[in-house]
Order: structure tokens, then C-alpha cells, then sequence
């Protein structure tokens, strides 16, 4: 494969636009939703545990949707298979917003939010393969974790200017907010340069060369030791992600914490999170992947387990920033190691593969923190999500070393 710079001449700048710029957008377009759904349905007469399950439904679009979109973004090429993400999930928000106007718009907003997980799940893999491919391997965790660092900052901004206009719209301006977001990434999607490979072909399916285009049976076989062993630590890290989100909150309601407060410490958390993206990047390009793999799950397997121990605001505010620490510094790692890991040949399979496991993960994780509160206790569950950090820290000591030499970093 050849990119389309050599890595003595490349710049992150030359492809900072049209990479990252697409992302912010659509994720700026995913915050300004996500804090409506459940209160959209609700509206629409569904009760709360049913509102719960709609917000749900796109993380489950994007998890079972994976290994399509590998399909889809190899058939298409990454610059088409982002530009139609964009637009399948501007027209899933535009439908959402629509929803309260018709006579089954419950029905309306569930499918909405279904497709708009599919459409996240082409688009994240369709432009990690497309960094994977085109930023030479001495930059690609710095490439990667920006690239996570734009997912954050999008999710950041998004519920404020989605709660702007709500002012004049009412709860469809948060989805007006959303279609118009990402049809906007859509367009920027377009601004793409195709990957020209040694073939000659760029995007689509590589035509020229040499052999059929590997199976998705066949990748998983060839690769079934880097999907079953570093797979188990990309899973376990994204539950422990996942649970970190609802820890804070739920912690802040068990101290009496009103909601200006677990909002606050939320915030501050989130915006440590998004400030130290680069330089775990670069340090992942100079020193290996180790060297932020095993702190970050630490930290936040640490932080999990001070939670509980935690008596007011202070003692919460100072956990929940170590939390955001080990998070911001892993921004960007599972895509790095999907791209580490995944072979020249069959690459979209693989990372189809690959994101299917951390999905995995992102619903597990929650699901293991209700089910130890409501058997147990709100602690013994935040303390579960803590093993989990250490457990990821120690599938990684031990595997990525081990698994060293199938990559150069």
C-alpha cells in the first residue's frame, strides 16, 4: 500500500480539514441529540424504561452494524462510505424531529434512532480506515488520537448548541441542530482526497490487486490471536469507558448533589479529557502503545475504585478528573491498535471486526454496573467497573509485547 504523502513530507495539518473537520461536525450533531432522546419519547407517551431503551438503540445500530459497514466501505471507499454516513444520518435526525407530528412517531423516533447508529458505525470506521491508510505509521497515534480528540470536542459542544435551539424550536431543534450538523459533515466528507494505492485505484474496491478480496471468515481466522487477545483488552477498555459515564452522575445523585453540581463536575472532567489528546498521541508515536495503554486503564480503574470513597463534592470533583485524565490520554488508542493490528490486505473486515468488539464492550460495561448495584449496591458496581480497569491493564501488559513484532511501533 502507498499513502498519499511519505512520511518525510507529511503534515497532519495538510489533512487536518477534510479529516478531522467532518468528525466534529458529526459528533457535534450526536451531542446536541443524545441528551433529548429519552425526554423525546417520553413526550411521545413512553414510559421511562422505554424512553431508556430508545437512547440505546443507537449504540445497538452502530454495534450490530460493524461488520456492514466494513462491507460498505470497502464497496464504496472511504470518502463515499463517510459522505454517505453523514447524509443517511442527517435525514435519520430530520425524521426524529418530525416524529412528534405524526400518529406513530414513537414507532418514527425507535427507527430513527436505529439508523442514526448505523450511520455513526460506516462513518467511525470509514474514517479510521481512511487515517490508517493515509498518514504514515511514525504519526499514526498522533493522527488517531486527534481524531478521538474530535469526537470529544463535537460530543462537548453539541448540548449547548443544541440547548440554544431549543429556545426557539422546542426539543426538535436539538435534532434540527443534529440533521443540520451532519449533513454539514457530509458535505465537508466531499473535500476528501481518494487514496491512491500502488494499483493505481483509489477508493471503492481496490481493482488491481493481486488475489480476491480476502473473506470476512478468512481475515478473523488469519487473525484470531490478535482478535481474542488484545481484542479482550480493546473490550474490557470500553466498558470501562462506558461505565465512567454513568458512575458520575449516579454518584453525584447517591451524596444529594444537586444538578448544578454533578453537572459542574461532569463538565470540568470532560474538558480535561479533551485537552490531553495530543500529547498522548505523541507519546504513543515516540515510546510505543504500552506506555499509555497501561496508565490510562490504571488511572481510570483507580479512579473508579476512589468513588465510592468519595463524601461530597470535592472528594467526586477530584476523582472524576483523574477519570478524565486516563481517559483523554487513551483517546484514540483502540484506533490505533485496530490500525497497528490490521493487515494490508482485508483491513475494512478486520477493523469491522475490531470495532465490533470494543461496541461490545461500550454495551457491556454499563450493563454490568446495573446489574451489581441492583443485586449488591451502587458502590459494589462502581467497584466492579474498577476491576475492569485492571483487568485491562494486565491483558495489555502481557499481550501487547507478546504481539510486538506483528506491527513496528
Amino acid at each position: 500500500m502507498s499513502t498519499t504523502k511519505t512520511s518525510t513530507t507529511f503534515s497532519l495539518r495538510s489533512i487536518a480539514l477534510p479529516a478531522f473537520g467532518p468528525t466534529v461536525l458529526f459528533c457535534l450533531g450526536e451531542g446536541a441529540v443524545l441528551p433529548v432522546v429519552a425526554l423525546s419519547a417520553r413526550d411521545l407517551g413512553a414510559s421511562a424504561a422505554l424512553s431508556a431503551l430508545l437512547v440505546t438503540l443507537i449504540g445497538v445500530g452502530s454495534w450490530l452494524f460493524n461488520i456492514p459497514a466494513s462491507l460498505i466501505t470497502i464497496r464504496f471507499g472511504e470518502r463515499w462510505a463517510i459522505t454517505g454516513a453523514g447524509a443517511l444520518g442527517a435525514l435519520a435526525l430530520v425524521a426524529a424531529a418530525l416524529a412528534p407530528q405524526l400518529r406513530q412517531g414513537l414507532w418514527l423516533l425507535a427507527v430513527a434512532m436505529t439508523i442514526a447508529g448505523m450511520a455513526t458505525s460506516v462513518f467511525n470506521l470509514a474514517r479510521q480506515k481512511y487515517l490508517t491508510e493515509a498518514v504514515p505509521v511514525e504519526f499514526r497515534a498522533r493522527a488517531l488520537s486527534t481524531l478521538g480528540g474530535s469526537t470529544r470536542i463535537g460530543v462537548f459542544i453539541g448540548p449547548f448548541v443544541g440547548a440554544a435551539a431549543m429556545q426557539f424550536l422546542g426539543i426538535a431543534g436539538a435534532y434540527w441542530v443534529g440533521a443540520v450538523a451532519m449533513a454539514a459533515a457530509a458535505v465537508l466528507s466531499l473535500t476528501i482526497p481518494d487514496l491512491v494505492h500502488a494499483s493505481g485505484a483509489s477508493g471503492g474496491a481496490r481493482k488491481g490487486a493481486k488475489g480476491p478480496e480476502p473473506t470476512l471468515r478468512n481475515v478473523a481466522s488469519a487473525h484470531a490471536l490478535v482478535l481474542f487477545a488484545v481484542g479482550t483488552g480493546v473490550l474490557l477498555l470500553a466498558a470501562l469507558r462506558a461505565s465512567r459515564q454513568v458512575v458520575i452522575p449516579l454518584w453525584a445523585d447517591h451524596l444529594g448533589l444537586d444538578a448544578t453540581h454533578a453537572s459542574l463536575i461532569y463538565g470540568v472532567s470532560g474538558a480535561i479529557d479533551m485537552l490531553v489528546f495530543y500529547p498522548a498521541g505523541k507519546l504513543m508515536d515516540r515510546k510505543g502503545r504500552l506506555w499509555v495503554a497501561l496508565p490510562s486503564t490504571l488511572i481510570m480503574g483507580i479512579s473508579l475504585f476512589l468513588i465510592p470513597l468519595s463524601g461530597g463534592f470535592v472528594g467526586l470533583g477530584l476523582a472524576a478528573m483523574l477519570i478524565g485524565f486516563g481517559n483523554g490520554i487513551s483517546s484514540g488508542l483502540v484506533m490505533t491498535l485496530g490500525a497497528d493490528f490490521s493487515p494490508d490486505r482485508g483491513r475494512g473486515q478486520f477493523l469491522g471486526l475490531w470495532r465490533f468488539i470494543a461496541d461490545a464492550g461500550s454495551t457491556g460495561g454499563p450493563l454490568l454496573l446495573s446489574a451489581m448495584t441492583a443485586a449488591v449496591s451502587l458502590a459494589a458496581g462502581i467497584w466492579s467497573c474498577g476491576v475492569l480497569g485492571l483487568a485491562a491493564a494486565a491483558v495489555f501488559a502481557v499481550a501487547l509485547p507478546k504481539l510486538k513484532h506483528r506491527r513496528n511501533y
